[in-house]
């Protein structure tokens, strides 16, 4: 009785719109309640789910987050989107399909930047939103284009959302940075390929840009080069571990103010703001973290867990099929509570019964994390759908109509991430095995 509380009055706070941080303490402090009237559960006092709060946070690898959440602040501020975009025009524009190409490559490799969806969807998606509708495109399709491919960036590093699942699951930050590259790169192939095919069929009106010359792509090149390195240094820091994620982090702030002076666009105004609004979406972060600790704990000490896993093993023992079960259970939930509420309680809950099945927690990470971003773009609540309507200024029913083809990529990237985990793993074996570990 006591968990079903705690679960359904973190599910209704949340759906009424109250601060998931709130909306988690609520839950806890409702089960107490209940735990209280009732003399069910185990019993809690309000002292100690406040000394659960902190101890969680005492992590190395949470570090990284607030670095990276600044690298992609400065580097929204950098003119890096620009210069990237422009690159991907060169490379991409003539292709049939056109701008709808360049933003999704571009997307991938801004995704080596963020490692938050929505910076993705609000920092570059702006420039490719307003250049395709600029070109001819419809403003439902260049949305419904920027709003799927936002999504590649928390896949490929660094990952924000990888952060907080590597401090809840005790797994590699660096495993699990490695482990979404091949994942990211498939998502932006298949979205691609939606494209073309719907520029072929004449479902979307894609207008073609002209072929650049080579002399155009190498200037375009020389100039984006600053802004593709970051990613890349990031990459073959993980590659060749000679800087832990955290590290990696403060080299990526490190370089976004050098390359940001250089292109004289960075100030110390622009570097002080760019440092407020990380503190804000950090701050937030670590609150909704040590606020779902308490309810971590409630769960784990409920043996939830294995009530769960009985349940679902009553209907299938197979993996796969688990799996199966718990990507439609989250794609469900996706539709109607916040990412990150989800990530905290889905953890704690899911994580023993992946490990009794044999499922390598740094791939069930992945399908996770995918889940979740999906769930980000799915109505109602999808908060980057929202983020498109503003900048397109379009209606929620002209998006819907528009993203409901990129659905089917996303889903296929699903299913392959779910299917074949060896694709999954790929990276990270390479890299222990190229180094002993």
């Amino acid at each position: 009785m006591s968990l079903i509380v705690l679960l359904l009055t973190a599910a209704i706070l949340l759906i009424f719109e109250f601060p998931v941080a709130f909306s988690l303490m609520g839950a806890s402090i409702g089960y107490l309640a209940v735990d209280f009237f009732t003399g069910q559960g185990i019993p809690v006092s309000l002292t100690i789910l406040a000394r659960r709060m902190s101890p969680g946070l005492d992590s190395f690898p949470l570090l990284a987050m607030p670095l990276f959440i600044l690298a992609g602040n400065l580097m929204n501020r950098s003119g890096i989107a620009e210069s990237i975009f422009k690159f991907a025009t060169s490379l991409f524009g003539h292709i049939r399909g056109g701008l709808a190409h360049v933003n999704i490559a571009a997307s991938i490799v801004f995704a080596g930047m963020s490692g938050v969806a929505q910076a993705d969807a609000a920092g570059l998606g702006t420039i490719e939103i307003e250049q395709m509708m600029k070109k001819g495109y419809k403003a439902p399709f260049a949305a419904a284009v920027t709003a799927s491919s936002s999504i590649i960036g928390p896949i490929i590093p660094p990952s924000v959302i990888m952060v907080l699942y590597a401090v809840l699951a005790q797994v590699s930050l660096g495993e699990l940075f490695l482990a979404g590259i091949l994942p990211g790169i498939l998502m932006g192939v298949l979205l691609m390929l939606l494209v073309y095919w719907m520029s072929l069929t004449n479902r979307a009106n894609t207008p073609v840009e002209p072929a650049s010359t080579l002399k155009e792509i190498f200037l375009s090149f020389v100039m984006a080069l600053p802004a593709l390195l970051a990613p890349m240094i990031l990459v073959f820091g993980i590659l060749f571990g000679f800087a832990t994620p955290t590290e990696l982090g403060a080299i990526a702030v490190f370089y976004a103010v050098v390359l940001g002076v250089i292109n004289k666009r960075l100030g110390l105004k622009e570097i002080k703001e760019a440092s407020l609004d990380s503190l804000v979406t950090f701050g937030v972060l670590i609150f909704i973290m040590a606020a779902a600790f308490p309810i971590g704990w409630i769960i784990a000490a409920n043996n939830l867990p294995m009530h769960i896993a009985n349940f679902i093993l009553s209907i299938s023992t197979n993996k796969f099929v688990v799996l199966i079960l718990i990507n439609m259970m989250l794609l469900i939930v996706g539709c109607f509570l916040e990412t990150n509420a989800i990530l905290f309680i889905s953890v704690p809950a899911l994580l023993p019964l992946i490990q009794m099945l044999g499922v390598d927690p740094v791939h069930f990470g992945v399908i996770l994390v995918l889940n979740l971003l999906i769930g980000a773009i799915t109505p109602p609540f999808g908060i980057i759908l929202f983020i498109m309507m503003d900048i397109a200024k379009i209606s929620f029913r002209s998006l819907l109509k528009e993203m409901r083809y990129f659905y089917v990529p996303l889903g296929i990237s699903l299913l392959i991430i779910t299917f074949v985990p060896d694709f999954v793993l790929f990276l990270p074996r390479v890299v222990a095995q190229a180094f002993g570990g």
